[in-house]
């Protein structure tokens, strides 16, 4: 499979477009669960790796088919600043009905903080009201990972 990363750039006419940066390709059958996301996810980014806070979003269609990936954040070692606004301005601009928002903690404990769990609650509301379901946020650790949806967080 190809995944595409995107990128908003501003016009001329101050209006925001997609811009496709890269494609990778990912030999997978299947994404459609938190395991294989978070594999991918430490394949293609070495998330599990890296020394600061990274936030991606995955863009979904209604088949789960991966429509694009955007780096909403990078942060420090221990946060992130994610605006729902710049979540569902690319997620609008690419047609995904789903989202899968993904970011890493440095310290390898997946656990979520309260900040990541008020974040959750925030992006969920804003998705429901504009038919843009959060499908799952994954918090990726050293060795593992936690879904808030297999962890009935969200």
């Amino acid at each position: 499979m190809r995944i595409n990363f995107y990128d908003t750039r501003i016009v001329d006419d101050s209006r925001t477009i997609l811009i496709k940066e890269n494609g990778i390709n990912y030999e997978s059958t299947k994404m459609n669960g938190p395991e294989e996301i978070s594999k991918m996810l430490k394949t293609l980014l070495h998330m599990d790796e890296l020394a600061e806070e990274h936030v991606y979003m995955i863009a979904l269609n209604t088949s789960c088919k991966i429509l694009g990936m955007f780096l909403i954040s990078k942060g420090t070692i221990c946060t992130s600043l994610v605006s729902p606004r710049e979540v569902f301005l690319r997620a609008a601009l690419i047609g995904a009905v789903q989202i899968v928002l993904v970011h890493n903690h440095p310290s390898g404990n997946p656990v979520p903080s309260e900040c990541d769990m008020k974040l959750t609650k925030r992006l969920k509301d804003c998705g429901e009201l504009l038919n843009i379901c959060l499908a799952d946020h994954i918090i990726i650790g050293h060795n593992s990972y936690l879904s808030f949806q297999e962890a009935k967080l969200l």
